[in-house]
């Protein structure tokens, strides 16, 4: 318990500062009805209160559940939303294959967001957790975007521990996870994988730097090279593009101001 307690007092101080220290006041993100945006709600509603809203922004292949579960949780924790479907978008761009179909709709959701986000004045907070970043299960320029991402060093196992310290609904706990980006798509069906699997070993090979070697003495074969393989062939997705190096001083390679530098 004490354990939650100091992270969820150190992720309230993060956002607040980080917001903060820009001169903005108020911060939004997008709320699926999923366990990660759950968390991300509680704590930002905790540490901006009322400059605090989240968005649902479901389309024509969503659950009716996300969204009630959505819902339940603004009520909770008197969390202002708005609710805005996506599904007008996904009509007028028609894609028929189904992983296409599940980047754009990420990527028009954080469209949205980066709009709404320009209408308030306000942050975008990030939702992806440490296994979804280091595996790269997410979309560039749809979920994996934000301002400041308080999750993204917490495991998904370790977020269902986390949500349960935060009172998150146990609907919301309970279902399995899922982007709920077409009917009936799961997260573990989509990895070939659970979360309790993976997540050991990519925090051996990433906290704990295992070798693979040592690796494969504790975990099946399969699972590791599925790991390795997964988070090597990702690596592009966790920095930002290349600038191709022309002049004494390159934004990305030898002009590297902190991010809130000050005149």
């Amino acid at each position: 318990m004490k354990k939650w307690e100091l992270i969820e007092k150190f992720l309230i101080k993060f956002i607040y500062e980080e917001i903060t220290k820009t001169g903005l006041k108020k911060g939004i993100c997008g709320l699926s009805g999923g366990i990660d945006s759950a968390v991300v709600a509680v704590l930002a509603k905790k540490a901006l209160g009322d400059n605090f809203k989240v968005f649902m922004l479901p389309s024509q292949f969503s659950s009716k559940e996300s969204i009630e579960d959505a819902k339940k949780l603004c009520e909770k924790f008197d969390i202002e939303y708005e609710i805005i479907s996506i599904a007008p978008l996904l009509q007028a761009y028609q894609i028929d294959d189904k992983v296409r179909l599940g980047n754009f709709s990420a990527r028009m959701r954080m469209a949205i967001l980066y709009d709404k986000s320009a209408e308030l004045n306000a942050l975008v907070i990030g939702t992806s957790n440490k296994s979804e970043l280091m595996l790269g299960y997410g979309t560039l320029f749809g979920d994996l975007a934000s301002a400041l991402n308080p999750i993204g060093d917490l495991y998904k196992t370790e977020i269902f521990e986390f949500a349960k310290y935060l009172g998150v609904n146990d609907e919301i706990i309970n279902k399995p996870p899922s982007a709920d980006l077409w009917q009936g798509q799961s997260d573990e069906a989509e990895l070939g994988y659970s979360y309790a699997q993976l997540d050991p070993v990519i925090e051996d090979f990433v906290d704990n730097r295992a070798t693979k070697e040592e690796l494969l003495k504790k975990y099946d074969k399969n699972l590791v090279e599925f790991v390795l393989k997964k988070i090597y062939q990702n690596q592009f997705k966790r920095k930002p593009p290349i600038i191709a190096k022309l002049k004494s001083r390159t934004v990305g390679h030898d002009f590297l101001y902190e991010r809130d530098i000050r005149l």
